[in-house]
């Protein structure tokens, strides 16, 4: 990448801007995500942008996320899968902002074999980003995951994404944490008990009982002593082993899986896995964004 551009990753909790000269990062700016400010995009990106545009105006800025969503800015297409690099990028907008020309990467859509419909977007930047990355993951026939709040479940295929699902547990564990009488409200970050009731959870998930499972997390408060960290634990295990298992059978995996996302959540992920028999890798959420956007770092 040389000259000078401004690349971001805008999604519904945080906008992160990174201002490119000649191949290096030069600066950073983190800002309001798509779900705080909504309509006022414009707005927002122009107050998180300006330090960014102080050493003068880069040759483009390039914006993936939900920032082409609909009824937030300017709407950016879905591209239809099975879907490569060249036609994700051919389907994005590109239009004049305040003299830079900028473009809103669009998102992909496919339809699955049991006919339901599903969207992705910013996902779909960081498996091309993981594609240039490391070029063997656009050999063969591969199974990628990104955990997240909508984490996506993606079948790719010599260097293009066939067909994803999209499983909306972290939303689900939010609203049960948050909003339930299963969440615990009084946590104290006790993280050897949250990992305790995250083993618990994953092994009630193997029963294949969701449902049937999900009042635990107030009962064996009540009754069995079990603390809060654990409850917030065993949520997120049974969510997430249930998830896996489900994802697993609709989409199976080849040979391994590999993660893309934060760190943390990966883990949880790994083990989920891991306790299926699954190997899995992870890769750098943000690294893989900025190379699908086009940077990569160099010495």
């Amino acid at each position: 990448m040389t000259g000078t551009h401004i690349i971001g990753d805008w999604g519904t909790s945080r906008l992160r801007l990174f201002r490119i000269s000649d191949g290096h990062i030069v600066a950073r700016r983190d800002g309001p995500g798509i779900g705080k400010v909504g309509q006022g995009a414009e707005q927002a990106l122009a107050e998180t942008i300006a330090p960014l545009m102080a050493d003068g105006a880069p040759d483009e800025i390039a914006l993936c996320g939900m920032i082409g969503a609909r009824d937030i800015w300017v709407e950016a297409p879905y591209a239809d899968c099975p879907a490569t690099m060249d036609d994700w990028r051919a389907a994005a907008v590109r239009f004049d902002w305040r003299g830079v020309p900028l473009s809103i990467m669009a998102g992909l859509a496919c339809v699955g074999s049991d006919r339901i419909a599903d969207v992705m977007r910013d996902e779909e930047t960081q498996i091309f980003g993981a594609f240039r990355l490391h070029p063997q993951l656009g050999q063969g026939r591969r199974l990628i995951v990104l955990p997240g709040t909508h984490n996506k479940w993606v079948l790719v295929e010599d260097g293009r994404i066939l067909s994803f699902r999209t499983m909306p547990t972290g939303e689900l564990f939010a609203l049960l944490r948050d909003q339930s009488v299963l969440g615990p409200k009084d946590m104290s970050g006790d993280a050897v008990q949250q990992q305790a009731g995250f083993t618990e959870g994953l092994a009630r998930a193997g029963d294949g009982r969701l449902l049937a499972s999900l009042f635990a997390a107030r009962s064996m408060r009540l009754r069995a002593g079990r603390s809060s960290d654990w409850a917030a634990g065993y949520l997120s295990g049974l969510l997430i082993g249930c998830e896996v298992r489900e994802a697993m059978a609709l989409l199976p995996a080849e040979q391994d899986v590999t993660l893309i996302g934060d760190g943390r959540l990966s883990d949880l992920y790994g083990q989920a896995l891991g306790a299926m028999g699954v190997v899995s890798r992870r890769l750098d959420g943000e690294v893989c964004a900025l190379a699908g956007l086009g940077f990569v770092e160099t010495e």
